[in-house]
């Protein structure tokens, strides 16, 4: 069995996340896994949990909050948060 890194559940199901950067991350749910991975809107706060936006660098759950913070969501928009540009 592994404990989840969030919650210290030791469970038979638990699973690990491998990032990107080589890191690799145990958890025992999914909700565990957004917690610790998902990036949170600088507008409302809000995990992302779908594809979200990013602008300069900047991550927003929606155009909305994008907007609300000033971003010109006409010009620069990626429509998945962390999504490697090229």
């Amino acid at each position: 069995m592994a404990a989840c890194e969030v919650c210290g559940n030791d469970y038979w199901l638990a699973f690990d996340v491998h990032t990107v950067g080589g890191f690799v991350h145990t958890f025992d749910s999914f909700e565990c896994a957004a917690e610790r991975l998902a990036p949170r809107c600088e507008h409302c706060g809000c995990r992302i949990l779908g594809h979200g936006l990013e602008a300069s660098g900047r991550f927003f759950c929606c155009a909305h909050c994008a907007r609300e913070s000033g971003v010109d969501v006409a010009e620069g928009l990626r429509d998945a948060v962390g999504a490697h540009p090229g």
